[in-house]
Parts: structure tokens; sequence; C-alpha cells
């Protein structure tokens, strides 16, 4: 009851003593000529709030005034002519609506309110396309474990092979597997235990026990923790963002930073280009074509596959990005991870307005409702399917699950291809040898064929050219000559089997 009461004697308090009463609000009554660049009646294309309109209606509810749209067609501060602020200076305007950032020179000419926006810069990316993600097989683990892993496979196939062969068992001349198998062998059971296709160790010699039964944990741990964190990666989403953050344009130099015309330069003068501001004022320069005089045209540079960046405030972006959507039914643009710095802007009046009072208490009684920040959501819906944030994983939506394309498994099929490779160059190479070596046997067997017993390889030959000589003499038939090499060759392998016994 107390509470109540109390509330009562606050609330009647408040209307008396209001400085927005009739008594002392400025505008109550007023007329005012007010710009505001999203109006239907002004030229398409013009920067400016989106619920400049609600905001206006509200303060003329409030205080209690009347207004009328003046037509323009300029931006706020265009580099050549006249702006949105001229008009205030020129006595055309009493009120303009517009995001206004405060600055010493903008002060000395026109009244600033409080600031009744609260945003933050973002960079504008395209959206980037997909990419094969060629090394998932790898990502698990860094090159360092590689590289001991594969240390690890020499060190242990070249103990077995010690082993092995220096405390031979008498007993096992019966067992399978490790006993019986030859020394360069080990390695199928090494790569084998590793690939889990290996068979067990039957081998009853103690250290060849230790070091398999090392080797089987190791193996296990290497296998469950790859596996694992395989899984990760192959779902990862392939698509890799242009930059995460302003420090990504400064290291890459294909990258261009685009902004509007007058609006980081605002930061750069109030930070005396130095630190951070200094790179990008570098990285300005580098490119021709870093200012835009609309922000159209920099949203349009901001193509699919192109690198271009553009710098923004972040509610701006997002209407660039449903605006793109609804004209293309295709997700093309999207903001970077991190943002870069706060932006606040104001409503700006005529120099020494007296209306500029009543219009601050208004802003200050629509901030404390908290209305602003829910007509941010309510003029900028923005679809679920291309809401503007950065993909952080494979979400899809209600019970239908997302299947796994090709190019997330295009690492596995290109460790496949790979092998199949080389297993076809090695059969070739395999194939290679085995005719040259075919044919030098051949060749070998017929020239010892054509040299008769007791008869040197010179002579034979000498002897074949007066053969050759000879024209009265009659050839055989060809088959006769062919049937006669082939026995000679017969006998002649015969003569060297029964040499190589003897010798024996």
């Amino acid at each position: 009851m107390y509470l109540v009461l109390l509330f009562l004697i606050f609330f009647i308090w408040c209307s008396i003593f209001n400085p927005c009463s009739s008594a002392a609000n400025q505008l109550n009554g007023r007329h005012l000529r007010v710009i505001w660049p999203r109006w239907s009646g002004n030229r398409k294309g013009l920067s400016g709030p989106l619920k400049g309109g609600v905001v206006l209606d509200f303060l003329s509810a409030r205080l209690n005034f009347t207004y009328e749209m003046v037509r323009v067609a300029e931006e706020l501060e265009p580099e050549v002519g006249r702006g949105q602020i001229d008009y205030l200076i020129d006595n055309q305007c009493d009120l303009l609506i517009q995001s206004v950032l405060a600055t010493t020179r903008r002060n000395k000419i026109v009244d600033l309110t409080l600031p009744w926006v609260y945003d933050s810069s973002a960079f504008l990316i395209p959206v980037p396309d997909e990419t094969a993600n060629v090394n998932a097989v790898v990502k698990p683990f860094q090159w360092q474990i590689w590289l001991v892993l594969g240390l690890s496979i020499i060190c242990v196939i070249a103990v077995l092979n010690f082993i092995h062969k220096y405390r031979p068992s008498q007993k096992e001349a019966d067992t399978i597997e490790l006993a019986e198998t030859k020394t360069g062998q080990y390695y199928l059971y090494t790569f084998g235990t590793l690939l889990s296709q290996g068979g067990p160790c039957t081998s009853k010699q103690l250290p060849i026990r230790l070091v398999a039964s090392a080797w089987c944990l190791a193996a296990f741990i290497f296998v469950q923790a790859y596996n694992s964190t395989l899984f990760t990666y192959v779902v990862t989403p392939v698509h890799q963002p242009l930059i995460n953050s302003i420090y990504d344009i400064f290291e890459n130099s294909d990258i261009n930073l685009l902004v509007r015309t007058d609006t980081i330069d605002l930061l750069l003068k109030r930070n005396n280009n130095t630190g951070v501001f200094l790179k990008i004022q570098k990285k300005l320069d580098s490119y021709a074509n870093s200012r835009c005089a609309l922000a159209s045209d920099c949203i349009q540079s901001v193509a699919s596959g192109s690198r271009n960046v553009y710098f923004e405030s972040r509610n701006y972006l997002k209407d660039a990005i449903r605006t793109e959507f609804k004209r293309t039914g295709k997700c093309k643009l999207q903001l970077a991870k991190e943002g870069f710095t706060g932006v606040t802007s104001s409503l700006a009046l005529q120099k020494n307005s007296p209306y500029t009072q009543s219009t601050t208490q208004g802003i200050l009684e629509l901030q404390q409702t908290g209305i602003i920040d829910y007509w941010d959501i309510w003029f900028r819906p923005m679809q679920p399917q291309c809401n503007g944030e950065p993909p952080t994983g494979v979400k899809s939506p209600g019970n239908n699950r997302s299947r796994l394309s090709l190019k997330n498994l295009t690492g596995a099929f290109l460790v496949l291809l790979v092998g199949l490779g080389l297993s076809f160059m090695a059969f070739l190479f395999e194939q290679i040898v085995a005719m040259m070596s075919e044919r030098h046997r051949v060749k070998t067997l017929t020239e010892l064929a054509q040299v008769e017993p007791g008869e040197t390889q010179e002579e034979s030959i000498t002897k074949e050219e007066e053969l050759s000589g000879n024209s009265n003499i009659e050839e055989p038939p060809s088959n006769v000559t062919e049937m006669t090499v082939v026995e000679v060759i017969v006998e002649s392998m015969d003569i060297i089997t029964m040499a190589t016994q003897e010798n024996e």
C-alpha cells in the first residue's frame, strides 16, 4: 500500500515538474521543417537511419509539434556541392534526422543533441564460395606429431628387425606370423597395427612381445585421437571468410578497403593518424577507388568473389545485406567476425536553436523506454539463412540432418587417388624392368647358342660373315632355321644347368 502511494506521489511530481511540460517545452505548438533522408519523397539511395521516421513521430507526439518534410537529393556532407548540413546553415531546415557524428567542426556550425544511436562499425565482405576440404586428413595432428609418428614407425621396424636377427628362437620353427616372417616384412605388422588391420603377435620371444605390446598401446592412442578429431575437421564448414578482423586487411596486400566519403576520415583526424589508424590511412591511399560517394557504390563493389571490404556502421551494413538478399534471393554478403570501433550519432539542429534542449530531453525519455533497440529489430528483420553473421558450424533446421558433400571428403579421396597413382607407376616400372631383363636374357642365350663348342665368339662371327658372303650356298627355309635356334637355346640352357650343378 505504501509503495503504491509513493509511486503515485512520484508520478504526480514528475508530471508537474517535468522539464518537457508545456511551460519548459520550447517545441510546444511549433511547426518544424525536417529532413529525413529515408523519406519516400527523396531520391532513393540516400544514407540515413531507418528508424528516423518513428523517432520523429515520437518526438512530435511527446513534445507537441508538427512538421513538414524538406526534399533533398544530397548526402550529409559530399565532397563537392551542398550537403544536408548546409540546409541547417542556410535556415532551410530546423531539424535533421540523421546519424551525425560529433566533431569539432560540426559543433561550431550546428547544434548536436545527445547521442540517440549507439552502434559499432563493421566490415562487409562477400560470402565465400565453398572450397574443397583437401587437408582435412592431416589437420587432426600438428606437423610435429606427424614427424614423431613417422620416426616411431621407423624405430619400431628397426628394433623388431634387430631382435629377430640377433636373438633367433629355435623353438619357433612351426609358428606363423612374426616368427617365420622375413626380416624385411616386419613393416607389414607395424603399419597393419596402426591401421587396425594387423594380426596377432604369435612370437614367444619376450623382447618382441614387449615391443609389440608397446606399439599396440601407442597405436591405439594415435588412432583414437586421430579418428575423434578427424570427424570435427570433416564436418567443419569449408567457407573460409575473406577476413576475420581489420588486421587481416593489413596483412594481405591484395585486399582493398572501401569507405564512404568523410566517414572514416573523421576517425582518422580525431586520432591524429596514429597506431592502427595510420595503417588504415596507408591502406586507403594504396587503392585509388577506396572512397565512394554513395554507400550503394561501395556495396556493389563488394561482389561475390571480389577482394573488396567495405567499412561502415553495422546497422547500415545489415540493411545492405537484407536488400541484396531480397533482390537476388541469394545470400552474397556477410559481416566479418570482428568489428572495429563504437559509433555514436546525434540529431542536428540550427546553431543556437531554441529547440535543442527540448529535443535532447525528448531523446533522453525515448532512451529510457528502451524501445529504440526494439525498433532496430523491427526495421531490420534479418532472414535466418542470411543474417549477416559468419557461420559457426554445420546447422540444419528442424530434424533435417545435413549430409556430407564431396568437398567435405575431398582429402580422403585425394589420398586414395595418390595411392592408386603410385601403385600404377610402380606397376609400370616393374613391367619395364622385367621386359628389359627378359630381352637381355634372350639376347645372351642367342649369342651363346651361336658359338660352337671349342670355338670363341670372335671366330663364330668371322665364320658367319664368310658364310653370308657365299652366294652358292642355299639358305634353308625360315621355319627350319627358327626350329634349329630354339633347339640350340634349349640345349644351351641344359648345358648351363649341368655346369652349375657340377660347380656346386
